[in-house]
């Protein structure tokens, strides 16, 4: 078939994803994009310049979710006609965190609520997110004076599922290599310097650490896309030499490398619809410290959990166990339990899922 991927946020994990599908799908995928800036223009404006930009008649059209595709359907329903259109959603607005910078209200959820109720399918990366989804969906609609129109949810509920986020794993197996001997376990924190992945909560239980005498490094790998990262600055002269990375790695084969020698993962993120840097290092053995809320229950197996998940605040004190091995964790079992998120078993899931759309369409 003919697929045509509409994303109007190519960058991060958005354009892996785009690229890793196109790349392992048996269709024919045609990507249309725009640069990964200005995400509010992206979700209000993006979709016309989308209609403008698609000139060809696909068998289905796969969109992200930050496009409007109420106003992208109406563009162009005079040369697409019914051509089937699913959406897929990374993330939402309905229940993403807002800074004081950005507190635009009911806005941009109220474009994802639109959005899935005018496409013939609704994708949705996990079932937390999904869930998720359905939950906010209310508050977002009873939020006005009348006609709540509170029905749609059903509709929307009734033609959306999972379609799990594909990943190349299996990249990292070339680069698989052994940790130094003699060398402190390494701590891995791999997000976005972004006030929704918490890094503040991080670096102050690195620091505890430290004032408690535990011997460890860190490594802080994530994008930066603050103006003035003076967190990390702070960290930097706290930590001293406990931190051996600190900002973004351009090379994979680098970055490969080190999660390979690293011991643990850390998240602290108030905000996770999946977790692709997690289950990353989760392939590469990494034991994985998470919040025990979010997706992360979800990418860890039920006899970690217990080893693997805090409550908020007890961050710390999980760490001094592993730190302490009084705590073990089995990471062959996670691995495997990640293995199945590798592009080359994802998508034929989603090629089988877009083939079933346009099936379905002709009936």
């Amino acid at each position: 078939m003919h697929v045509v991927l509409l994303e109007s946020y190519y960058g991060g994990s958005h354009k892996i994803w785009a690229d890793g599908y196109m790349n392992y799908s048996a269709h024919d995928i045609q990507l249309i994009t725009m640069p990964a800036q200005f995400w509010k223009w992206r979700m209000q404006g993006g979709a016309i310049s989308m209609a403008r930009l698609l000139t060809t008649k696909p068998d289905v059209i796969l969109a992200s979710s930050m496009i409007d595709l109420s106003i992208f359907r109406s563009l162009t329903y005079p040369s697409l006609g019914d051509v089937p259109i699913a959406s897929y959603f990374h993330e939402n607005q309905l229940s993403y965190p807002q800074n004081q910078r950005q507190h635009h209200g009911w806005r941009y959820g109220f474009i994802n609520y639109v959005s899935a109720l005018v496409a013939d399918k609704n994708f949705f990366n996990s079932q937390f997110h999904l869930n998720d989804f359905m939950e906010q969906l209310p508050r977002l609609l009873k939020h006005f004076a009348d006609f709540n129109e509170l029905q749609t949810i059903d509709e929307i509920k009734a033609k959306s599922s999972v379609l799990p986020i594909g990943m190349d794993l299996r990249r990292f197996d070339q680069h698989q290599t052994q940790k130094p001997p003699n060398t402190p376990p390494l701590i891995v924190w791999n997000h976005r310097w972004e006030d929704d992945k918490n890094p503040q909560a991080f670096i102050n239980s690195m620091i505890e650490l430290q004032k408690a005498g535990y011997d460890f490094s860190v490594a802080i790998t994530g994008e930066n896309f603050q103006q003035d990262p003076t967190l990390f600055t702070h960290a930097k002269e706290q930590l001293g030499d406990k931190i051996l990375q600190l900002g973004y790695m351009e090379s994979f084969d680098d970055y490969a490398r080190l999660l390979w020698q690293a011991d643990y993962v850390v998240s602290t993120a108030y905000q996770e619809f999946f977790g692709i840097s997690i289950c990353e290092a989760i392939y590469c053995k990494c034991v994985p410290i998470l919040p025990n809320r979010l997706n992360y229950p979800n990418i860890v197996t039920e006899d970690a959990k217990s080893a693997c998940l805090y409550k908020d605040g007890k961050l710390t004190t999980l760490l001094k166990h592993h730190l302490d091995g009084t705590v073990n964790v089995n990471t062959l079992p996670l691995k495997e339990k990640i293995a199945q998120y590798d592009w080359t078993i994802v998508a034929p899931q989603y090629d089988k899922a877009l083939t079933e759309i346009t099936i379905n369409r002709r009936q």
